[in-house]
């Protein structure tokens, strides 16, 4: 059988990490919780990553800026940006990255979830 898909989530706040990962579970799919970009990029399995939720502002390397480093790797999953700041030129900066979606804070689960599954798709 199959593994369900495995979401990475990857934002600083542990409360949204938490809520995000029982949401994600509910769903069916399977998540990794990382604090940090560099947690992330230190995660030795994350070829098996099918989705991204990334928040943009955090400690040390950005969510831009991981995205930037990802997008050199042809193999990247689709990432869904989650964000408090809502300002254009971000918005613009993670679409025009390729991100899938730019979503604020506090994340609405119904878009997310269609996010997701649009994610997996590809």
């Amino acid at each position: 059988m199959p593994q369900p898909p495995l979401i990475a989530i990857v934002d600083d706040d542990h409360a949204i990490r938490e809520a995000l990962d029982d949401m994600i579970q509910s769903c069916g799919y399977r998540s990794r919780l990382f604090e940090t970009a560099e947690d992330f990029l230190a995660a030795t399995d994350r070829q098996q990553i099918d989705c991204i939720l990334l928040d943009v502002k955090m400690p040390g390397l950005t969510g831009l800026e991981l995205q930037a480093i990802l997008n050199t790797d042809a193999t990247r999953p689709p990432i869904i940006f989650m964000t408090s700041y809502h300002d254009e030129r971000t918005r613009r900066q993670a679409l025009d990255g390729g991100a899938l979606a730019f979503l604020g804070k506090p994340v609405d689960f119904e878009s997310l979830i269609i996010a997701m599954e649009r994610a997996l798709r590809k």
